[in-house]
């Protein structure tokens, strides 16, 4: 039985009738938004929400039997525990106030496609290894956000209290430059006074207008170089480097278990080989026993 599971539940038939199992939990949790179709087919859907929860519900039991003696075995994959932690979820009985809890739990049944595809599981694996990484290129994003928002403050607060009234505002402002959204609009509110450039439905609060187009210029452009063209392209190739060094990984577990197949390959021929020398020696024995016996019938 447990060779049996182990077959099924390795099987490339198996993992690709899963995956349709969770394109379609996807495809019912996304029909769930339209009110409409919930009013008229809400019954059946419901019906197929809760075929999908069993045909889950028995592929862990399947790959748990699959385990043999020890099922426990099952909980050592981290992924495995993520799946069983969405099912089981998506198993407690819904309550009205936990009703939206419920929804995003089953919504996260489509992220198990990252479990049962390899390629995207070696991305999230990338991710998850670049992020101590990442951690401190934030550290120091946060510091350039900082020291930018300060000076934003100080510089451009009287012309341009929407955009770097406090320090909360300018690092929201700062984060719109950072990500190149319509930044120059910002820009152009500095350089030339908000009186001569005006910020939209906001023109009330520009009581003190003034121009600074020296200041702004390397203010702003300094900042896009440093934000954007080069802290941000930190983080790409942090996870460029972990998704390699993922890659890599994986090839080397991948020849392991070829390398391991084929001992065992190996060693069932010679298994095969010995078994076939002793039935050899025993056909020996047995011509050498008749031969005997035909030399004691002529000399007799």
């Amino acid at each position: 039985m447990k060779r049996m599971l182990r077959f099924i539940v390795d099987s490339n038939l198996f993992q690709g009738f899963i995956i349709g199992v969770i394109l379609f939990a996807g495809v019912l949790v996304g029909l769930e938004t339209y009110p409409g179709i919930m009013e008229k087919w809400g019954h059946i859907l419901h019906k197929l929400d809760s075929v999908v929860l069993a045909i889950f519900v028995v592929e862990i039991l399947m790959k748990m039997g699959a385990e043999g003696r020890k099922p426990w075995r099952f909980f050592r994959d981290p992924w495995n525990v993520f799946d069983f932690v969405i099912v089981a979820v998506c198993l407690v009985p819904p309550l009205a106030q936990y009703a939206m809890v419920m929804r995003m739990a089953r919504l996260l049944r489509v992220f198990r496609l990252v479990r049962v595809i390899p390629k995207l599981q070696l991305l999230v694996s990338a991710l998850l290894r670049s992020l101590p990484s990442m951690g401190y290129v934030s550290i120091l994003l946060f510091i350039l956000f900082y020291m930018y928002a300060v000076a934003g403050v100080f510089l451009f607060r009287e012309n341009d209290p929407v955009h770097f009234g406090d320090l909360q505002v300018a690092l929201i402002s700062l984060f719109r430059v950072v990500t190149l959204e319509d930044w120059t609009n910002i820009m152009y509110t500095q350089m030339y006074g908000c009186d001569v450039y005006p910020y939209g439905m906001h023109e009330h609060l520009c009581t003190s207008p003034r121009a600074l187009s020296g200041v702004a210029v390397a203010y702003f452009v300094s900042f896009v170089l440093l934000g954007t063209m080069i802290v941000l392209n930190l983080f790409i190739g942090i996870i460029v480097n972990s998704f390699d060094s993922a890659r890599e990984e994986m090839e080397t577990v991948e020849r392991k278990l070829k390398g391991a197949a084929g001992e065992m390959g190996l060693e069932s021929q010679l298994r095969r080989l010995e078994a076939d020398l002793k039935d050899l020696h025993a056909t020996v024995g047995d011509l050498r026993a008749i031969a005997k016996d035909e030399m004691v019938k002529k000399t007799a």
